[in-house]
């Protein structure tokens, strides 16, 4: 099933949204013209992510300031778990997930 986050003609550089689907929270952000779909958690501790820095595709946690690759979804300073990063999938005019 396919659920539509947005038109494609908002997601501009530096787009940030949160979305609730199914009770969870996902985080769609623009990253180098690429959109990225993560869910709005860090893997740290569980601090949501929709306040976090970035700096070209480095993603920092406001809370305690893990940073990661968007690209990737790993730590790049400590080993702390990967992002988890969900595919985005395509409908005409819009991007969504397919659940």
């Amino acid at each position: 099933m396919f659920v539509a986050l947005e038109h494609l003609i908002r997601l501009e550089e530096g787009y940030r949204r949160v979305f609730q689907i199914d009770r969870r929270h996902y985080l769609l952000i623009v990253v180098e013209n690429q959109p990225i779909l993560l869910e709005n958690s860090c893997p740290h501790q569980g601090a949501s992510l929709h306040n976090a820095t970035l700096d070209g595709r480095v993603l920092r946690c406001a809370r305690h300031g893990m940073a990661f690759d968007l690209h990737r979804g790993v730590a790049l300073d400590s080993n702390c778990p990967p992002l988890r990063l969900l595919p985005l999938a395509y409908d005409g005019d819009r991007v969504g997930l397919d659940l």
